[in-house]
């Protein structure tokens, strides 16, 4: 197994001339460090926008001839079915990166919780109807919060119940559940992959505490303008940069001879910042059974069959 230099960043990157790379949710943030990484580095990267705006901003941004955009929004399935045949040559990596955290109650045009429809449902819709056109890799970018999320008994019954919002909700505890929800499917992803020869190398990432829009999403969502304030101040004082967040997505996408079923992430304290590492998720993320059940309700749930 490839182990990963200490002090890794995006100096490590070789060149990626003629590797394609396509990232959810990069018109700001995580993502969009990582594309500006990969482009550096002379990758082919598409991001996909929620708005021609976004996308035609960071193109402007970032471009120089090698970026381009696609519109998806992830909690609509339509949508995602019309980007995913809009893409019509392969890629060597996919990363799903895009994600809602901590918003208040609200459904998917398609019925499910907003945060497991955005983060988990609508990335595994998406990366299952590309998976004929992956090289490479599947990178999902998960949290440390995935430790306080749970699929209460992990029946079947139980997880469609949280993806749809049946019962109590709250905020952190979705949150949780969808990132729990990423590192379940990164390691079923892994196991399946091997039973019927997809040749797919899948790997999970957590940025630590990094600065970035996606911590304010909610308070905004809940005009909570005052936690909004004290979540801006708190990135400011304490949170490392958008661009050091990448690393552990931009070595998960690039390391050569990374193993399958691996998890990255910052070095640090708690790891919550610093340079990649190897890293382990709670032990419910290594559930074989959950992980099973979550894969057949999402099979269920979005319609997408992995053949």
């Amino acid at each position: 197994m490839t182990m990963i230099p200490r002090g890794w960043n995006e100096s490590n990157i070789g060149n990626l001339a003629g590797k394609r790379f396509l990232i959810t949710g990069a018109t700001s943030g995580i993502g969009k460090e990582a594309a500006r990484q990969l482009v550096r580095a002379g990758s082919d990267v598409t991001i996909t926008a929620r708005s021609a705006e976004k996308g035609e901003a960071t193109v402007a941004d970032l471009g120089q001839g090698r970026l381009s955009y696609g519109i998806l929004d992830l909690a609509d399935l339509e949508s995602i079915k019309k980007f995913a045949s809009s893409i019509t040559h392969d890629f060597d990596v996919l990363i799903l990166n895009a994600g809602v955290m901590a918003t208040p109650l609200m459904k998917t045009k398609d019925g499910f919780e907003l945060q497991m429809g955005t983060n988990h449902l609508g990335h595994f819709a998406l990366a299952g109807l590309l998976r004929k056109q992956i090289r490479d890799r599947v990178i999902s970018v998960s949290s440390q919060a995935h430790r306080f999320g749970n699929f209460g008994d992990n029946s079947v019954g139980a997880i469609r119940a949280r993806a749809l919002a049946q019962g109590q909700y709250k905020p952190w505890a979705a949150y949780g559940a969808s990132k729990l929800a990423n590192l379940l499917f990164i390691h079923e992803l892994h196991r399946r992959s091997q039973s019927n020869n997809w040749n797919l190398t899948s790997v999970a990432v957590h940025p630590g505490w990094s600065a970035t829009h996606l911590q304010s999403v909610g308070p905004e969502m809940r005009g909570a303008h005052f936690e909004e304030r004290v979540t801006s101040g708190m990135n400011s004082l304490f949170a490392q940069s958008a661009a050091r967040g990448a690393l552990p997505t931009l070595c998960g996408a690039t390391l050569p001879g990374l193993a399958s079923s691996s998890y990255i992430g910052p070095d640090g304290l708690f790891e919550m910042r610093g340079y990649p590492k190897m890293t382990r998720g709670i032990a419910s993320s290594y559930d074989q059974t959950l992980a099973s059940n979550l894969w057949s309700v999402s099979e269920e749930l979005t319609g997408v069959r992995w053949l």
